[in-house]
């Protein structure tokens, strides 16, 4: 049983209602729904919710190509260490 309070995207708070939602306005591709509910857009970039995400996706029409619209990960631009973060960057 699925309870719509449940969180899809831990880093960006989106629940189930909020992908429900959001399917019932149009957004039926993995991308659509990113942009209309921020899955997948928080601190992972989709590591842990973009596959839950794009099964849920299927499981509600499951003609939909699963390779249509992939989402990227997009990873820092140079790794960065704790410690460069606490003193700012230096």
């Amino acid at each position: 049983m699925q309870r719509r309070s449940t969180v899809i995207c831990r880093c960006e708070e989106v629940t189930l209602e909020q992908l429900e939602a959001a399917y019932a306005s149009g957004c039926r591709t993995s991308r659509q729904l990113k942009m209309k509910t921020r899955a997948a857009m928080g601190a992972c970039q989709g590591r842990v919710c973009r596959n839950l995400l794009e099964t849920w996706i299927h499981a509600k029409d499951p003609e939909s190509s699963r390779d249509a619209e992939l989402l990227a990960c997009r990873p820092p631009i140079r790794p960065v260490t704790f410690g460069q973060l606490a003193r700012g960057g230096e």
